[in-house]
């Protein structure tokens, strides 16, 4: 019995550290969705930053724009970003002619996140974000794992996601269907 008490604890102490490992072990979690807020709000143009590509290229946010892009902050250590993996996979073979991908790793090393990115071949473009550049995640107002956001071809931000939300999936198909 006390072995499954602590084996539930453990578990949902896991689940919760997604959730939380934002910025620098952010207070909460983020709530499921939300819409975007402060400086990162609605209509306004997304904060442009470099960031290492998995060659070690600087890669800027602004360089995709004339495009729709999805900014997916995630990480290896994340139960959810990893279990999203299939549908944002669909996600991208439906619609990687609309939009293009920018997988923001945050909080691994870097030989972690090649292994991740190696593990699960992921085919969009991916970055990391090292400890010196944190300052991206505080523009986003990263609060949880993994966040999703849409950005239109103008560099505006449409829409946020935190956690896996199949409506993310749903504003991506409504989005595309124009």
């Amino acid at each position: 019995m006390k072995k499954s008490i602590l084996s539930v604890v453990v578990l949902a102490l896991m689940v919760a550290s997604c959730g939380q490992r934002a910025k620098t072990n952010a207070e909460a979690a983020a709530p499921e969705t939300e819409e975007v807020q402060a400086s990162a709000a609605a209509s306004d143009l997304a904060p442009d930053f470099e960031l290492p590509d998995l060659q070690g290229n600087p890669l800027k946010l602004s360089s995709l724009r004339g495009k729709y892009v999805v900014l997916d902050f995630w990480g290896s250590w994340c139960i959810w970003c990893i279990r999203g993996i299939p549908a944002m996979k669909e996600a991208y073979a439906k619609y990687k002619d609309k939009m293009e991908i920018l997988g923001i790793d945050c909080n691994d090393s870097e030989e972690k996140w090649k292994a991740a990115v190696a593990e699960h071949t992921l085919p969009w473009l991916q970055v990391r974000c090292p400890e010196d550049k944190l300052q991206v995640l505080e523009q986003y107002q990263i609060e949880g794992f993994p966040t999703k956001m849409v950005i239109d071809p103008e560099g505006k931000l449409l829409k946020v996601v935190v956690g896996e939300d199949p409506a993310f999936y749903t504003f991506l198909d409504e989005l595309f269907k124009k």
